[in-house]
């Protein structure tokens, strides 16, 4: 018989949003289950080094961070559970959800599941991932100062990333393989940077390394036999998108157009008691430090919810 396990609040994620809410809720005496697919993986999880997370110095990893964060909401009384969800069902007064490690029943639901539904599609790719291999040039650009990169991808995402780094790499090298929009205003700019160099129709073919991370890639251009070796001391990926991860959700809570579940200002989706916090929203700032206030947001909407009262009750009156 599978176990069934009853909480006020379920949150399915455990990267900084879904602790966040946990590390609130559980203090507002609400219990709480944090569902974790693996600790180690993650927008955060893999992040070699933190340096723009208020108040942590710059040589903590992501990986620290995160279990700081997890062990803070567990000390406050949020039951985490490592457990990789497959599917859910709703009730207006049971939100379920179902795992191999058993069946779990919340009052209200918090979905964290984050943004990295992007499929490694490079020999290197997962191998560097962290180590060079980044998918956030926001989070990460600043360690390549005076360095030299690869940007891989004619998306939006790819141009903005790109034009992030002209302000720390020594070079630029953005390769495209596929047509780019010359009359966009962010290709432009980025084409007249000094430090870019643009590699039209060309694939990237691999990421190499060594124990040390990233040290160069190999690409291949359209009509040449022959690949050709770039030296880089970083390389990010956005060939395929940046997809929050939604699958086990089954069509059951709307999405919007550009694929991040859709929510109001309270965090909650268009079900009533069902949140939805960090990245899975698919907003342009996927930073920890907003992951972190999702959470807070709609701890507090919560809290307010399941005890049926107009006005928030603010963490620092707690006791």
């Amino acid at each position: 018989m599978t176990d069934i396990n009853n909480a006020d609040v379920v949150i399915i994620g455990g990267g900084p949003a879904g602790c966040s809410c946990a590390l609130y809720t559980a203090r507002s005496n609400l219990s709480t289950i944090i569902l974790d697919k693996n600790p180690a993986v993650g927008a955060l999880a893999i992040t070699h080094k933190i340096a723009n997370y208020p108040g942590v110095a710059g040589d903590a990893s992501g990986e620290e961070l995160l279990k700081t964060m997890r062990n803070q909401a567990i000390s406050y009384g949020a039951e985490y559970k490592q457990a990789q969800v497959y599917g859910i069902s709703m009730s207006d007064t049971e939100k379920v959800v179902y795992t191999p490690e058993g069946t779990f029943v919340g009052k209200t639901l918090v979905l964290a599941t984050g943004a990295m539904g992007r499929a490694s599609t490079l020999p290197g790719e997962n191998e560097f991932l962290g180590r060079g291999v980044s998918y956030c040039a926001t989070c990460d650009g600043a360690f390549y100062k005076n360095q030299e990169v690869v940007v891989y991808g004619s998306n939006q995402e790819a141009i903005d990333e790109a034009l992030v780094l002209t302000k720390f790499a020594s070079t630029v090298h953005w390769v495209t393989n596929n047509k780019t929009n010359i009359n966009s205003v962010e290709v432009q700019i980025l084409l007249d940077s000094s430090n870019v160099k643009h590699w039209k129709r060309t694939r990237l073919s691999s990421i190499e390394g060594d124990e040390n991370g990233v040290s160069s890639v190999k690409v291949q251009s359209f009509g040449q036999d022959n690949t050709q070796e770039i030296f880089v001391q970083g390389a990010f990926v956005y060939s395929t998108g940046s997809l929050p991860i939604t699958d086990y959700l089954q069509e059951q809570i709307p999405i919007n157009a550009n694929g991040g579940v859709r929510v109001n200002n309270d965090m909650m989706t268009d079900v009533e008691g069902v949140w939805a916090i960090g990245d899975i929203r698919n907003t342009p700032f996927k930073q920890a430090v907003v992951a972190c206030s999702d959470g807070c947001i709609a701890a507090m909407a919560i809290d307010k919810y399941l005890n049926q009262r107009k006005d928030v009750r603010v963490d620092w009156v707690h006791r």
